[in-house]
C-alpha cells in the first residue's frame, strides 16, 4: 500500500508580525486614532480639497455676503435719521459737517465708536454718547463745554472753560464782554486759580479790567486807571485776599498809586503815579524854599 501524503499541520501559534500588529491594535491610542482620527482626517482633506478650488471659494463668498446683505438690510436693522440733543446750533451743525451720512443707512454699517471719536475731537464738546434708539435714531448726546473766561494770546481771542480747555475762537471781545479776559502765555493752563483771584478780587470787581500772566508763574490783576496788582507765584488767593482787606480799611487802590506789589505778602509795597511823584518832589521844594 502507498502511503498517503499528509500536509502538515498548520501552527495555531501567529506569526511574528501578526503578534506585533494584534499587541500594536490592542492599544487605546491607536484605536481612537483608527476610530476617530482616520475618519477626521479624510473629511478635512476632502474639505481641503473642496476649497483649493477658487470656483467654490468664490461661490461661498457670494453666498455669505449675500445672506449677510440680506440681515443687514432688514427694516428692524435700519437708521433712518439723527437727533442730536444737548448741542447748540452751531456745533449741531458742525456734527452733521463732519459726520455726513446719507439716511437710510444699517446699523451694521455704522462705526459708533468712530463716530463718537470725531465729535469728541470738537472744542466745544466735554463728552458726548453715541448710540442707537430704537426707531432707528442715530442718537447723539452732546454735554458742551461751558465758557468761563477769554483768553487773549497774541491778536487772537479764545474762549476757555474752567478747566482751561479751549471752547471756541471769538472773532471780538465784544462777543463776551460778560467774561473775564485773561492774557499771557501759559494762561490756558492756570484757568482755575485765575477764577479763584476774580473771586477774591470781588471788592473792586467793577474795576478789573483781567489778569496777566507773568513768565507762565504768576498773575497781576489789572484795574483801571492802569493800576496793577502783582501776586506771588505761591499763594496768590491769599496775597490777594490780603490786598482787598487794605483796600477796604485804607482804600489803597483809590490812591494815586500804580502798583501795589504783594508778592511779598508780608512787605507790601506800592509805586506811585508819576503824577504823584511829581506832586511830591513840589511839595518838597516848596517846603524847602518856605524854609529859607
Amino acid at each position: 500500500m502507498q502511503p498517503v501524503n499528509v500536509p502538515p499541520r498548520r501552527d495555531p501559534a501567529p506569526s511574528r508580525l501578526a503578534y506585533r500588529a494584534h499587541r500594536i491594535w490592542l492599544r487605546p491610542m491607536v484605536r481612537r486614532f483608527v476610530k476617530k482620527g482616520l475618519p477626521l482626517l479624510a473629511v478635512l482633506g476632502l474639505v481641503g480639497w473642496w476649497f483649493a478650488q477658487d470656483a467654490n471659494r468664490e461661490m461661498l463668498s457670494d453666498k455669505y455676503a449675500a445672506i449677510r446683505s440680506d440681515i443687514e438690510n432688514r427694516p428692524e436693522f435700519r437708521v433712518n435719521l439723527m437727533a442730536i440733543d444737548g448741542a447748540s446750533d452751531s456745533i449741531s451743525a458742525d456734527i452733521r459737517e463732519i459726520v455726513p451720512l446719507d439716511f437710510p443707512v444699517s446699523s451694521f454699517a455704522l462705526d459708533l465708536e468712530g463716530i463718537r471719536d470725531r465729535i469728541a475731537e470738537l472744542d466745544a464738546v466735554r463728552d458726548v454718547d453715541v448710540r442707537i434708539r430704537s426707531g432707528g435714531v442715530l442718537q447723539i448726546e452732546i454735554t458742551e463745554r461751558v465758557p468761563a473766561a477769554v483768553w487773549r494770546v497774541g491778536r487772537d481771542l479764545e474762549l476757555l472753560d474752567g478747566q482751561g480747555h479751549r471752547v471756541a475762537v471769538l472773532a471780538s471781545r465784544l462777543e463776551r464782554p460778560d467774561l473775564p479776559l485773561l492774557a499771557g502765555a501759559g494762561a490756558q493752563d492756570a484757568v482755575p486759580e485765575a477764577l479763584a483771584l476774580l473771586q477774591a478780587a470781588s471788592p473792586v470787581k467793577a474795576r478789573i479790567r483781567g489778569l496777566v500772566r507773568i513768565g507762565e508763574r504768576r498773575w497781576d490783576l489789572i484795574l483801571d486807571r492802569n493800576q496793577r496788582i502783582m501776586l506771588p507765584e505761591n499763594g496768590a488767593v491769599s496775597a490777594l485776599e490780603q490786598a482787598m482787606a487794605l483796600e477796604q480799611a485804607q482804600d489803597v487802590m483809590a490812591r494815586d498809586i500804580s502798583v501795589l506789589d504783594m508778592r511779598i505778602p508780608s512787605r507790601p509795597t506800592v509805586r506811585m503815579t508819576p503824577q504823584a511823584v511829581e506832586n511830591m518832589r513840589q511839595i518838597k521844594a516848596d517846603r524847602h524854599g518856605a524854609d529859607r
